[in-house]
């Protein structure tokens, strides 16, 4: 039998290590530049809420429907580079990430946490953010099991849409 074919083109700007919209700048110092009232701007990059010291965006190439990032404005390389304030800050935006994500998305679990450094698997190893990714018992289908690859069954625009209407409401 052959291989299975999945076409993703829009993971070959990520693949080639760079992104359709930052100019070679860090493409989370690019979203935080951002107006936070520009309600255009905050859907074109995603961004879910503000808070005073981070802010949570969609994975643009997420490992599961929800997956979204706590970045901090300051851009620095790890976490011990943060203030007291900022994870403060990081840390209740969490509860309030969590909470989001359980009303829309009912997930049995979370996988919370950083990745440090390329040999840690940084993707965007200069500016440190957090992932939150919401699991369920059955998120290894035969498609990951079988087939090496993840089915998202809900888009980014829709799981943009529901999660800024859950923030409002945690």
């Amino acid at each position: 039998m052959d291989d299975p074919i999945m076409w993703t083109p829009w993971r070959m700007p990520y693949l080639l290590g760079h992104d359709r919209r930052n100019d070679g700048q860090c493409v989370f110092c690019v979203k935080s530049a951002g107006d936070p009232d520009d309600d255009a701007f905050n859907a074109q990059e995603y961004i879910v809420a503000r808070a005073a010291h981070v802010f949570v965006a969609l994975n643009l190439y997420p490992y599961s429907n929800g997956h979204v990032l706590i970045v901090p404005y300051a851009h620095v390389p790890s976490v011990e580079d943060l203030a007291p304030d900022v994870l403060t800050d990081l840390m209740l935006t969490l509860n309030r990430v969590l909470a989001a994500l359980r009303a829309v998305y009912q997930p049995q679990g979370f996988n919370v946490g950083f990745n440090l450094g390329t040999g840690a698997g940084a993707g965007i190893p200069d500016h440190v953010h957090m992932h939150v990714v919401p699991r369920w018992g059955g998120d290894t289908g035969f498609m990951t099991v079988t087939g090496g690859a993840r089915t998202i069954p809900d888009l980014l625009d829709d799981t943009y849409r529901k999660l800024r209407a859950a923030w409002a409401a945690v």
